[in-house]
């Protein structure tokens, strides 16, 4: 027997709601086995990496807990892709100040695997049963972090700049 339309739409609400949440806990356990794994892959100390929200004024020595993450801030939860920054404070040589660096992260469940992105780099993906199977996830986010550094150093150290146009101070 069909269904009413009604009750067609309280089903079709229902199965939203189940893959929200189920989008939402299972993305939360690979963003925590991401921050938790990090420092291994960077071969730095666990104290150097946090979970931190993705967006605006972050202290990586605070446990955000749920609060890294972009559901923390609707009030209702959506089927979307989850966000939260990964922080990766890497102290000066030169005095006891550091650097704090994050970058942004965002996965969902796309089928039997999840789709990752890291900062604007290509989709990365990586099956539900991701144990063990995050190495391309740090690859990326140490990558990005380097290049905040690497690009624009060699852009400085490129002879071939130097002959183009510019301009002069009067």
């Amino acid at each position: 027997m069909a269904l009413a339309p009604f009750d067609e739409l309280k089903a079709a609400i229902r199965e939203y709601g189940q893959a929200a949440f189920e989008n939402l806990f299972k993305c939360r356990a690979l963003a925590d086995a991401i921050v938790d794994g990090f420092h291994g892959f960077e071969g730095c100390p666990a104290e150097n990496v946090a979970g931190v929200p993705a967006d605006g004024p972050f202290d990586p020595h605070k446990d955000y807990g749920d609060g890294a993450f972009s559901y923390v801030k609707r009030e209702v939860i959506v089927l979307e892709p989850v966000r939260f920054g990964l922080c990766l404070i890497v102290g000066n040589v030169e005095d006891k100040g550091a650097l704090w660096l994050r970058t942004t992260i965002a996965a969902e469940v796309a089928g039997d695997q999840f789709e990752i992105y890291v900062s604007e780099r290509p989709v990365i993906r990586v099956p539900l049963a991701f144990e063990g199977k995050l190495h391309p996830v740090f690859q990326a986010v140490h990558e990005e972090f380097l290049e905040t550094f690497t690009l624009q150093t060699s852009e400085f150290h490129d002879t071939s700049l130097k002959s183009r146009i510019g301009f002069l101070p009067e």
